[in-house]
C-alpha cells in the first residue's frame, strides 16, 4: 500500500432544509468523477461528503412540521444518503454536524481564537439576512432600494455578538490569491474574490444569541449563544479527518454561490488564523438552469429532474451531467438533449458498436476474439495511432477538470471505430473464401474488441457500471487502474463474448408516451356521421 498522502476530496456539505435536486446531484456526481479518475491513476482518494445541520432555517422548518430540529435533519439525511445511492457515489464519509467528532472540533477552535484575541465580543446593529442566515451591507442593495432576491428577508436587528478578526487577514489574502493563480479553479473565479476584497470587509460576527438561535453548537466560552453556521460548517472538512493525516484537503468542489465570501474568504482566513494549511485548491462550478431559470429548492425545481436518473438509468444520467456542463459555467438542462445524448452518443454509438462486434463474431468466430496479428493494414494502424493520441488528450483534460473536452475526444475515437467497421465491412469479408478476406475478418474483430476495452476503461469513472458491463462482455474483468490497462495490447485475444447485450435499452419519456396516447386516442375515437347527400350544414 502507498504510503503517500491520499487525495482528499469534498463535497460542500448540503444544508438539511430540503430534498435534494440537481444541484446537489450534480456536484455529487462532478466530485465522484474526480475521485474515480484519481483512484485509476495510482492514487488513494478519501472523499467526504455529508449534511450541515444546524442554523435558522432548520430550526424554523422542524417547528412547523412539529418535529425536534434533530427529528429533521435525521428525515433529511435519509434522503440525502439514498442519493449517493442512487448516484452511485464512492464517498469514503459522510459527516453530520450533529455529530460528536464535529462538535468537538468547532469548539477547540473557537476555544483557540477567542484565548489567542481573535474572537472579541461587541453590540453590533445591521441587516440580517434570515435565508442566508448572515448580516449584510446596506451598500448590497438593489438600484431600487430592494435586497438581492437570494437573501430574502432581510430585517434590522441589534444585539450583542462575538466577532471573529477577518479584516487582520485581508492583506494576506490577497496576496495569497495573487501568488497563487490557479488556487480557485476556473481562473475567472479568482477575479471576483479580489474583486470583493477590493471594498473594505468587516469582521466575521460568529455568534447567534440562544434567545433569537439555539440550534446550534455552544460557544465554549459563553454558553447564551451558538456559533453561526458558516463557521459551524466549514469546519467539517477538517473535523472529518482530525487525527487521520488528511488534512489539507487536495480539493474543494462546491457551487460559485458559496465561493464568496464563505470558502474564499472566511474559510482561508480562519484555517490561517488557525495555523492550518489551506485547502491546495477550490473548483468552482456554476449553477443548473432551465428554460433559463436557476434550478433550486428555493426556486421549485430540480427534484423531478433526478426521476430521469431511474427512467435512462445513473450512467447515463451521469454521463450528461458531465458532458453537458463546462466545470465553472452555467448549463441548462434540456430534457430533449439529454434524451439526444442517451440514443445518438450512447446506445446508436456506443451500444450499437458493441452490438455488432458480438453479433459478427458469433457468426463467425464462434463468439471467440481472434488472436490477429498486430499489425494488420493501414485502417488497422491508423485506429491504432487514433488511440495512442487519444489516450494522453483524455487523461490530460480530464485530470485537468475539464470533463466535457475529455468525452469529445473519447467520443471521436468511438465514431471512428463504428466508421472503421464500416468501410472494412466484415459481413462482406465473411462471405470471401479468401484467406486474405478471413485474415482482414479476424483483424477487424480483434481491433473492435480492443477498441471497446479501452473505452471501458476510459469512461469507468463517470460510467462505472457500463465500464464493467463492457468488460463483462468483452470477457475480462473491470481494471482499478489505468496503468497497464490504458495503451493498445492484445489482451482480449482468445476472449469469449458475450452472446448479445443491451447496454442502453430504449426509452420511452413521459412526453412521448403522452403524445402516442394522444395519437391513439385520436385515431381510435369515432369519427362524426355524414351528412346525407344534399343537406346544408
Amino acid at each position: 500500500m502507498s504510503s503517500a498522502k491520499p487525495f482528499y476530496i469534498t463535497t460542500a456539505i448540503d444544508y438539511a432544509n430540503g430534498k435534494p435536486h440537481l444541484g446537489h446531484a450534480y456536484e455529487k456526481v462532478l466530485t465522484d468523477t474526480i475521485a474515480r479518475f484519481r483512484r485509476m491513476s495510482g492514487e488513494p482518494v478519501h472523499f467526504l461528503t455529508g449534511l450541515d445541520e444546524h442554523g435558522q432555517k432548520v430550526q424554523q422548518t422542524a417547528e412547523k412540521l412539529g418535529l425536534t430540529p434533530q427529528e429533521n435533519c435525521d428525515r433529511v439525511a435519509v434522503d440525502f444518503r439514498q442519493l449517493l445511492v442512487d448516484l452511485d457515489i464512492s464517498n469514503d464519509d459522510f459527516i453530520r454536524t450533529t455529530e460528536p467528532r464535529h462538535k468537538a472540533v468547532v469548539q477547540k477552535y473557537l476555544q483557540q481564537l477567542f484565548d489567542a484575541g481573535l474572537i472579541y465580543r461587541a453590540d453590533y446593529t445591521g441587516f440580517y439576512s434570515v435565508r442566508q442566515e448572515q448580516f449584510v451591507l446596506e451598500k448590497e442593495k438593489l438600484e431600487n432600494g430592494a435586497w438581492p432576491e437570494i437573501y430574502g428577508e432581510v430585517t434590522q436587528v441589534t444585539e450583542s455578538a462575538y466577532f471573529f478578526r477577518l479584516k487582520n487577514y485581508k492583506d494576506w489574502l490577497i496576496g495569497h490569491l495573487e501568488a497563487n493563480p490557479e488556487w480557485i479553479y476556473p481562473a475567472f473565479r479568482r477575479n471576483q474574490v479580489l474583486e470583493f476584497l477590493k471594498e473594505d470587509i468587516n469582521d466575521l460576527c460568529i455568534s447567534r444569541p440562544k434567545a433569537r438561535l439555539s440550534w446550534g453548537i455552544e460557544l465554549p466560552f459563553d454558553r447564551e449563544f451558538v456559533t453561526y453556521v458558516w463557521f459551524d460548517a466549514l469546519v467539517n472538512y477538517v473535523s472529518a479527518v482530525e487525527g487521520k493525516g488528511l488534512w489539507p484537503a487536495d480539493a474543494h468542489v462546491i457551487g460559485k454561490d458559496i465561493l464568496v465570501p464563505p470558502h474564499a474568504v472566511y474559510w482561508p482566513c480562519m484555517l490561517k488564523a488557525l495555523g492550518l494549511e489551506l485547502p491546495k485548491k477550490l473548483v468552482v462550478h456554476g449553477w443548473w438552469g432551465m428554460g433559463g431559470a436557476k434550478i433550486s429548492k428555493s426556486t421549485g425545481g430540480g427534484g423531478s429532474i433526478l426521476d430521469n436518473a431511474q427512467l435512462y438509468g445513473t450512467d447515463a444520467f451521469r454521463y450528461y451531467l458531465i458532458r453537458e456542463m463546462v466545470v465553472g459555467n452555467d448549463a441548462d438542462f434540456n430534457p430533449d438533449q439529454l434524451a439526444i445524448r442517451y440514443r445518438a452518443d450512447l446506445g446508436n454509438t456506443l451500444g450499437n458498436l458493441l452490438n455488432r462486434l458480438l453479433s459478427i463474431a458469433g457468426k463467425n468466430t464462434a463468439g471467440l476474439v481472434p488472436a490477429a496479428a498486430l499489425a494488420g493494414d493501414e485502417k488497422d494502424a491508423a485506429l491504432r495511432a487514433l488511440w495512442a493520441a487519444t489516450a494522453p488528450a483524455y487523461l490530460d483534460t480530464a485530470m485537468g477538470y475539464r470533463f466535457h473536452e475529455a468525452l469529445d475526444t473519447l467520443w471521436v475515437f468511438v465514431r471512428a471505430m463504428n466508421a472503421y467497421i464500416d468501410e472494412r465491412a466484415p459481413w462482406k469479408l465473411a462471405k470471401s473464401t479468401e484467406p486474405a478476406d478471413r485474415e482482414k475478418l479476424e483483424a477487424t474483430l480483434a481491433h473492435l474488441a480492443e477498441g471497446l476495452r479501452l473505452v471501458a476503461v476510459a469512461i469507468a469513472p463517470i460510467m462505472p457500471t457500463i465500464a464493467k458491463r463492457l468488460h463483462e462482455c468483452l470477457g475480462l474483468e473491470a481494471p482499478a487502474t489505468f496503468a497497464g490497462n490504458f495503451e493498445w495490447s492484445g489482451v482480449t485475444a482468445g476472449k469469449t463474448l458475450a452472446a448479445s447485450a443491451i447496454l442502453f435499452p430504449p426509452v420511452v419519456t413521459p412526453e412521448e408516451a403522452a403524445a402516442a396516447e394522444a395519437a391513439k386516442a385520436a385515431a381510435t375515437a369515432p369519427k362524426p356521421a355524414k351528412q346525407p347527400k344534399g343537406e346544408k350544414k
